[in-house]
């Protein structure tokens, strides 16, 4: 028997700051999609300079909206600015976080070769 999964890929691209008025915009962002199961969504953060504890509650919002509902999240093109918030709170280990939007293309491909077989 063979299993076959379609994956979705949500892509979100913040830019500039996610402080108050940019954690607004993502959850708003984010809370137009319907979730799907099997859905990925990919947060591409490499326009995003200034993230603070307001951008933080919009990504684990986020992040819980999507497990809820059998999604994925998760971020790539983390710049240091924004890095280093995740480390100092300690949210690099709850995230997965991708070097490149690439590498989560790659991450899709392989899912997909292991629900082929």
């Amino acid at each position: 028997m063979t299993l076959k999964q379609k994956l979705q890929v949500v892509l979100f691209k913040p830019q500039g700051s996610i402080d108050l008025e940019g954690g607004i915009a993502l959850s708003n962002e984010m809370a137009q999609v319907i979730p799907q199961p099997h859905q990925l969504w990919v947060i591409d953060l490499a326009a995003v300079d200034f993230m603070d504890s307001s951008g933080l509650v919009s990504l684990v919002k986020g992040l819980k909206a999507a497990r809820q509902s059998g999604c994925r999240l998760v971020l790539c093109n983390v710049e240091a600015p924004v890095r280093l918030i995740l480390e100092i709170t300690q949210l690099d280990s709850v995230f997965e976080i991708f070097d490149t939007y690439e590498d989560v293309l790659s991450l899709i491909h392989d899912r997909r070769l292991a629900l082929a077989s």
